[in-house]
C-alpha cells in the first residue's frame, strides 16, 4: 500500500515537497516513480527512482525543478518540487514497480508498467 502527503495549495514560484510511504518490507525491491494528471489530461510521468536510488529521471517538463528521492529505510519516495507554475496543478500520484535491478531505472516509463499506486494528493498552484 502506498499513501502520499504532503499536497496543498501553494503560489506560482513556491515548492512543496510530497512524501509516498509503502507498507511492507518489500519497498528496496521497488523502483519508484511519480506520476500526475491534471482536469482534462492524461495521466503523465513526472519522475523515476531506481531501486538504491542512485539513479532517476524527469519529465522534461519538470527537469531541473523537481527532485525526486527515497529512503528505504524508511520505505519512503519523495518529489521535492520547486519554482511551481500552474501547469503543475494536478493529482499527484506515486507508484512502485517490481524491477529486476538494484541501479538500474526502467526504460519504460508507461504508467501500465506500475503495479502498485497511491490514492494520490493534490497540487494546486495559483498565479
Amino acid at each position: 500500500q502506498l499513501v502520499e502527503s504532503g499536497g496543498g495549495s501553494v503560489q506560482a514560484g513556491g515548492s512543496l515537497r510530497l512524501s509516498c510511504a509503502a507498507s511492507g518490507r518489500a519497498f528496496s525491491t521497488y523502483a519508484m516513480g511519480w506520476f500526475r494528471q491534471a482536469p482534462g489530461k492524461e495521466r503523465e510521468f513526472v519522475a523515476g527512482i531506481s531501486r538504491s536510488g542512485e539513479n532517476t529521471n524527469y519529465a522534461d517538463s519538470v527537469k531541473g525543478r523537481f527532485t525526486i528521492s527515497r529512503d528505504n529505510s524508511k520505505s519512503t519516495v519523495y518529489l521535492q518540487m520547486n519554482s511551481l507554475n500552474s501547469e503543475d496543478t494536478a493529482v499527484y500520484y506515486c507508484a512502485g514497480r517490481l524491477f529486476w535491478s538494484v541501479g538500474q531505472l526502467p526504460d519504460s516509463r508507461s504508467q501500465r508498467e506500475y503495479q502498485h499506486w497511491g490514492q494520490g494528493t493534490q497540487v494546486t498552484v495559483s498565479s
